[in-house]
């Protein structure tokens, strides 16, 4: 008996709404890349000497997350390599790597395309192999320190610049220019740094503001062309998306948003994306930045992040000991880890008086409890 054919409107197994899932990736570079000219231009002012052979300019880079500071350093790190082959460029990002070892085990790699031995190796050691080889190659190095605000948190900021900045004197000819990129909107990276990096740091300040809903759109627009069928998206969606992702302010917001709505019409079998498919993507994807946070925790971080989330309403000190049953770890190491949260917005802190106890910090969840316990 001949089977029935498809409803038209209906998607069939083998199809799909998405012309290439990939664009809509968190590390796609995107072809054309709009809205960021001026930043663009104070990046290639800072990049320009390397192409000369000279040392490069450092610059900070900061603004908050997903106003496109990775996209512009990863575009114009690939123009340099094009241009040129005495140039090498690394990002690091520091999410995965927040100490100074581990930051040129990653420039190892990326001078000799292979990992450093995974132990045994001292960090002067490590740190002299990477100089001698732009020495003996005669590179140019510029070192990107995406999320550097990883580095701060874990006090291994100053050590690693100073390294960086100083490797000319340790090795004469060894030329570095370092950008740091920071989503943190309360660090002040120079304010954060030791005096003695300070004097040798002296960035460029470029700085990546939100983008606006007109902007948000036309990113988005070019995204879905690429991204998905013709007409999966009407144009009233693409606004009612747009308008979700400004509230947030981070684009990376839009850009999940759009991904997870073609996945949940898929689901209905649906060849258009609708109202229901977007409001039922924003209930995760709004929570791109927590996910991405909780990504770089360690088992201890995590671990308080559950217990702040489970004993929500009651006292710090009862935090403290069920932190420390669970981990053993003392009052110090916690007491650290909370200020890391705290700089990360998954949890505020404020100080309270407690009766007889003198002042006690409570800690409260920057994020629903619920959306919390489901991603851990």
């Amino acid at each position: 008996m001949a089977e029935d054919p498809p409803d038209e409107g209906m998607l069939g197994w083998d199809e799909s709404v998405f012309r290439n899932e990939r664009v809509f990736e968190i590390d796609y570079v995107p072809e054309t890349f709009k809205h960021r000219e001026t930043q663009t231009q104070s990046l290639q002012y800072v990049l320009r000497p390397a192409v000369r052979g000279s040392r490069p300019l450092n610059a900070v880079v900061r603004g908050p997350p997903g106003t496109g500071k990775t996209t512009a350093v990863q575009k114009l790190f690939s123009e340099l390599q094009a241009e040129t082959s005495d140039v090498r460029t690394v990002r690091v990002n520091c999410q995965m790597n927040a100490t100074r070892y581990s930051v040129f085990s990653r420039l190892f790699e990326g001078m000799f395309d292979y990992e450093p031995p995974a132990s045994g190796i001292s960090f002067k050691k490590l740190f002299s192999q990477v100089t001698e080889r732009l020495v003996d190659e005669d590179e140019v190095l510029v070192v990107a320190l995406d999320d550097v605000n990883y580095l701060f948190y874990e006090s291994e900021a100053s050590d690693t610049l100073y390294s960086l900045l100083r490797a000319h004197e340790e090795h004469s000819g060894a030329r570095i220019g370092v950008i740091v990129i920071s989503s943190d909107p309360n660090l002040d990276v120079m304010d954060e740094l030791d005096s003695r990096v300070q004097s040798v740091f002296r960035p460029e300040d470029i700085y990546f503001p939100p983008y606006d809903e007109g902007e948000i759109v036309e990113i988005l627009r070019e995204r879905v062309k690429r991204g998905f069928q013709d007409d999966v998206i009407p144009a009233p969606i693409l606004d009612l998306v747009a308008e979700f992702t400004a509230e947030t302010g981070d684009l990376r917001v839009g850009i999940d948003l759009l991904r997870r709505a073609g996945l949940h019409a898929e689901m209905r079998a649906a060849r258009t994306v609708e109202e229901q498919d977007v409001k039922a993507a924003y209930e995760k994807s709004k929570y791109v930045h927590l996910r991405r946070s909780l990504e770089g925790l360690s088992e201890s971080e995590l671990a308080l992040v559950e217990v702040i989330a489970e004993c929500e309403g009651e006292r710090a000190g009862d935090v403290y000991e069920t932190f420390h049953e669970r981990t053993g770890l003392g009052y110090t190491r916690y007491s650290e880890i909370v200020n890391k949260l705290d700089d990360l917005g998954i949890v505020e802190t404020e100080y309270a008086e407690v009766e007889g106890r003198g002042r006690s910090r409570e800690l409260t969840l920057e994020y629903d409890r619920e959306a919390v316990l489901d991603r851990l």
